[in-house]
């Protein structure tokens, strides 16, 4: 049974009404062409977020990294920032700093950024940038006294974004993630979608 109000545009459905195929997982997700344009703007400005970080420090371009310190020139991109931190995990972040890491940083925050950006492997990105951003939170420790906040700074609202693109399969627009949800490589593995 299906209703709609006068004037609104919406159709609404009883859960009486449900059939086996409202519960596939592709009749859930957002439909309004402006939200998922939202979505898709907001994917695209996080592929930014995880992008630039790259560039920066692997080519030194003057922003957070100084030329002379550029990971081209055989500095790390990660020792000066985990050598940095002032909270109670900083020996134990400070022990992670080597050519391992680096290059782990590294590609995890470059295929977060380009997936993001080709709307493609969403969910493998959104739990790849997710532990990223957990453990820049983690290293900032935000419960320390003179922090701007000690409940939510941006690195978790960066994690739930990450959910919420993942999930609503924000991809699809202006992105290549239909085209990259038809193609052999996902395949029937959803968590590649």
């Amino acid at each position: 049974m299906t209703a709609t109000a006068a004037g609104d545009d919406t159709t609404r459905t009883t859960t009486t009404d449900r059939t086996p195929a409202d519960d596939d997982a592709t009749t859930h997700v957002v439909t309004r062409p402006a939200a998922r344009r939202a979505l898709a703007l907001c994917r695209l400005l996080l592929a930014g977020v995880f992008l630039w970080p790259v560039a920066d420090k692997t080519f030194g371009l003057g922003y957070a990294t100084p030329a002379e310190r550029a990971w081209v020139t055989g500095s790390s991109p990660t020792a000066g920032y985990l050598g940095s931190i002032e909270s109670p995990l900083a020996a134990g972040f400070a022990t992670l700093s080597g050519p391992a890491v680096d290059w782990l940083f590294m590609l995890g925050m470059l295929g977060t950024g380009l997936a993001l950006l080709l709307g493609i492997g969403l969910r493998v990105a959104a739990v790849a940038g997710g532990l990223l951003m957990l453990s820049l939170w983690a290293s900032v420790w935000p419960f320390a006294a003179g922090s701007q906040n000690p409940v939510v700074d941006q690195h978790l609202v960066y994690v739930a974004l990450l959910a919420a693109l993942a999930l609503t399969r924000a991809g699809d627009t202006w992105g290549l993630g239909r085209a990259w949800a038809a193609s052999p490589v996902p395949g029937s593995a959803g968590w590649l979608r």
